[in-house]
């Protein structure tokens, strides 16, 4: 069931005990399910085994259908594995060190689990870049961001080799490499039946090829967060290793209760190096490996662009804004954000703060998102976009109409739904447990669904 060549290498790695320990528990144990709670939009919290490495985690007695509760649509929480929560202690030891954060990119970011826990992490006005450089992988990060909610986000779709002119830009990049998947071994059993000694090689020649592209981009002094979801030396310690050999890098400790299960890199022969190991025969987790490194080398000079070499960087900021007086009062902190055109039907809203870095990256890179997506304009008719109804800058400009299960089911299905008679005509916002879910147009004999057809529920109970 499990590779001769991959026992050899934990053997020599563990020794004959643990790795005996190990592969037990992948070929013999079930996976644990753990969600993480969305602290701007929990409505209840009935989960009390905690995650004991962050705070808004939760392990589930069993796993439920998700698709079918409404709130994991409205972006209440995530199903994320917990080992990958322990982000959030990489980025306490990042603060030990440093307050001074404003820009952050998560390199590698779909499905979107790391990202919305680095949003949840940041505070307001530090600027979240979630990349993803697979088209359709991108369009789910996409989705699950906009769910999330947060407005100080943008979602671009980019090789790490296309910011390499953005030198010095960031504070932090998170860097989840593609690596040979040793960690989903328990879960995932086709990732078994892949691995090769030959993908171990191709996958570290490929993690190198990532952090050398992006290196420019991270500040002297700034902070990589470098992980992957695999067992192997030759993908963890060797290549951050490598990283502070030939890149310019240390490691940092990060602090962690002995109590959890992690295994240091220093317990498997890497004394002089700062790493950590999630093993599922001793975390209630999957299997990942984290590390966390401060660049001590000086970024080059930026070269231009290929956006700017053809042409392509056209800003929104030269179409011109009308309409953002009406459209004001849809935000609660109006105030603190400036209006734009994404493209020549609609208006979004980026934190003014951010605007400037805002364009830096999306002249540089294809964005997706940026900001909230607050209206489309059709003539004279402003309709409110269902990234306004999801994010946490809602105000209370719309009425809000309370549905039960099987009605909020119905809506994320795209269906007809039908509100009380009492319902103001107009835009209404569907809430499920206090939860927005989206917007219909409130017609008074029927109530058209404005729920994105992409993103509909298809499974039928």
């Amino acid at each position: 069931m499990l590779h001769a060549s991959f026992i050899d290498q934990m053997t020599q790695l563990l020794g004959p005990t643990e790795t005996e320990a190990l592969c037990h528990a992948i070929t013999s144990s079930e996976p644990c399910t753990s969600i993480r709670l969305n602290p701007r939009k929990t409505v209840s919290d009935e989960h009390p085994d905690l995650v004991p490495w962050c705070e808004q985690g939760r392990y589930l007695p069993e796993r439920p259908q998700f698709t079918m509760d409404p709130l994991l649509h409205a972006g209440a929480y995530y199903v994320q594995e917990a080992s990958s929560m322990f982000i959030e202690q990489a980025y306490k030891a990042i603060l030990a060190e440093s307050e001074d954060i404003s820009r952050v990119i998560d390199l590698c970011a779909a499905p979107g689990g790391k990202s919305t826990l680095w949003r949840s992490l940041l505070p307001d006005g530090c600027l979240l870049v979630a990349n993803e450089p697979m088209r359709q992988r991108a369009q789910i990060l996409a989705e699950n961001l906009t769910k999330w909610g947060h407005p100080d986000v943008i979602v671009t779709n980019a090789f790490p080799e296309e910011f390499s002119s953005l030198c010095s830009f960031f504070d932090i990049v998170a860097a989840d490499v593609p690596c040979s998947g040793e960690g989903m071994f328990r879960k995932d059993e086709q990732a078994r039946e892949e691995w090769s000694p030959e993908a171990v090689v191709a996958c570290a020649d490929r993690q190198w090829q990532i952090i050398n592209d992006i290196w420019p981009t991270l500040r002297e002094g700034g902070f990589l967060v470098y992980s992957t979801c695999t067992f192997n030396a030759q993908e963890d310690e060797e290549m951050v290793k490598r990283i502070c050999d030939e890149l310019g890098a240390e490691t940092l400790p990060i602090p962690y209760d002995k109590e959890w299960g992690i295994v240091e890199s220093s317990a498997i022969g890497y004394a002089d190096l700062h790493g950590y190991h999630f093993y599922p025969h001793k975390v209630k987790g999957e299997g990942i490996f984290m590390a966390l490194l401060r660049k001590t080398s000086e970024a080059p000079e930026g070269k231009a662009s290929k956006r700017d070499k053809k042409g392509k960087n056209k800003s929104a900021a030269s179409l011109p804004v009308k309409n953002s007086a009406a459209i004001a009062d849809w935000l609660c902190h109006s105030s603190e954000f400036k209006f734009f055109r994404p493209d020549e039907f609609h208006l979004g809203a980026i934190r003014q703060s951010l605007y400037d870095d805002t364009l830096k990256v999306t002249s540089v890179v294809r964005a997706l998102t940026a900001g909230i997506l607050v209206t489309e304009e059709k003539g004279k008719k402003l309709i409110p976009q269902h990234a306004l109804a999801l994010s946490t800058e809602l105000s209370s400009a719309f009425p809000r109409e309370e549905v039960s299960l099987e009605t909020a089911l119905s809506y994320l299905r795209r269906e007809s739904i039908t509100l009380s008679p009492e319902t103001p005509r107009g835009y209404v916002v569907v809430t499920y447990n206090g939860a927005p879910l989206g917007f219909v147009n409130n017609l008074g004999s029927r109530a058209n669904n404005l729920y994105p057809e992409q993103w509909r529920i298809r499974k039928q109970l």
